[in-house]
């Protein structure tokens, strides 16, 4: 790990592209959930010519997000306690996402909280994510258990949808880690439910791109570092060319519906969803979006993979922009934004102020308290 000091300044931008990250994601999430299972020619009948154009309702009122964002939750929690529980001496961070994956695994059967589990923490408290919101059958069979897959032993090696990206932002806010060991950490969690290379590999690109912006750099850089890491991987080839197709889009003509439907494969059985063609929309409407509006509205008027699509690019944007970026009237009414809010500060927290906050001489009871080391 790289390690420096934060200065105020710093720590005000790096806080500042925590929650322009998680919450433009959860923004995508809950912009593309309505469009779900709709061809583009139906979501235009549904919302009009120029298709979704804001907030509209899913899973009973506007602004509500699917399990993209209750596993990116749960993803932060998972990093969160991994670096807490380096005070012991047990350093393993799939271990920990795992177990906080299976946490999540628990709000999808259980009624509520169920406080006779010591290791729930804060996150697993809040009440409102005790609800099914489409769970990927991938994320819901890989956590049913507490077998830890790894790359050679993936769980659902067919598996090549986009829920494993969608929750795979966090790992690239690890700015004191190299890139590669944030590729490498994203993949082995993203195989804990989705082991297809597609499926896995799309995750360490999302995260490598968002570990790059968080960084500094620009949109195209930080994709180029990450074809340049994805090549030396087995099965990668589906990625990098998701990768350059959304790279070569940008220069085919005015950006729109008809080059993200191209990107997304739309017209696709609903029954063979591809992360990297969720991934290509993302990378492509970021790169030509006029705002994080504009950029989230292309990201999800297709027929492919809308709420992923909307997840993925949102995340981008978000690290790019930071939260400032973000449309307000969106964020008024997004599910979660209490919750969000106080995770990527904790998040923040952590990376920046750790070892005030526990150690192996000192600790804040109430920081272990939301953080069971376990």
């Amino acid at each position: 790990m790289v390690t420096g000091l934060w200065g105020r300044t710093e720590q005000q931008d790096f806080r500042s592209r925590i929650r322009g990250t998680l919450l433009g994601a959860a923004l995508g999430d809950a912009l593309g959930a309505p469009l779900a299972g709709l061809s583009l020619d139906a979501v235009r009948e549904t919302h009009g010519p120029d298709g979704l154009t804001g907030p509209a309702v899913a899973h009973g009122r506007r602004g509500r997000i699917t399990a993209a964002t209750q596993l990116t939750l749960f993803t932060v929690d998972g990093l969160i306690r991994a670096h807490v529980r380096r005070d012991t001496g047990v350093w393993h961070p799939p271990t920990d996402v795992h177990r906080a994956y299976r946490r999540w695994a628990a709000t999808q059967h259980d009624w509520g909280p169920d406080e006779r589990r010591a290791d729930n923490g804060w996150l697993a408290q809040q009440e409102w994510l005790y609800a099914r919101r489409d769970p990927d059958r991938a994320c819901l069979t890989g956590f049913g258990d507490d077998v830890l897959a790894t790359l050679d032993q993936p769980k659902n090696p067919a598996a090549r949808g986009a829920a494993a990206a969608a929750r795979s932002a966090p790992f690239g806010l690890l700015v004191g880690w190299e890139p590669a060991l944030v590729l490498q950490l994203s993949v082995e969690c993203a195989a804990q439910s989705h082991g297809h290379p597609t499926a896995h590999l799309s995750a360490g690109a999302l995260a490598v791109i968002v570990h790059g912006l968080i960084r500094g750099d620009s949109l195209d850089a930080a994709v180029q570092r990450a074809l340049g890491l994805l090549g030396a991987r087995p099965g990668h080839q589906a990625v990098t060319d998701a990768l350059q197709r959304a790279m070569s889009a940008v220069t085919k003509g005015p950006p729109g519906p008809d080059a993200v439907e191209a990107l997304s494969h739309g017209k696709a059985t609903p029954a063979a969803p591809d992360a990297s063609h969720a991934l290509a929309v993302a990378v492509y409407c970021a790169l030509v979006a006029e705002d994080v509006a504009h950029g989230l509205r292309l990201a999800v008027n297709h027929g492919g993979d809308s709420a992923a699509a909307g997840t993925l690019c949102g995340a981008l944007l978000g690290a790019l922009h930071g939260e400032t970026a973000l449309p307000p009237a969106w964020l008024a009414e997004l599910e979660g934004r209490a919750t969000l809010l106080e995770l990527c500060d904790d998040f923040a927290l952590e990376m920046t102020q750790g070892p005030t906050l526990h150690s192996p001489s000192a600790s804040s009871p109430g920081w272990l308290a939301r953080y069971p080391r376990g």
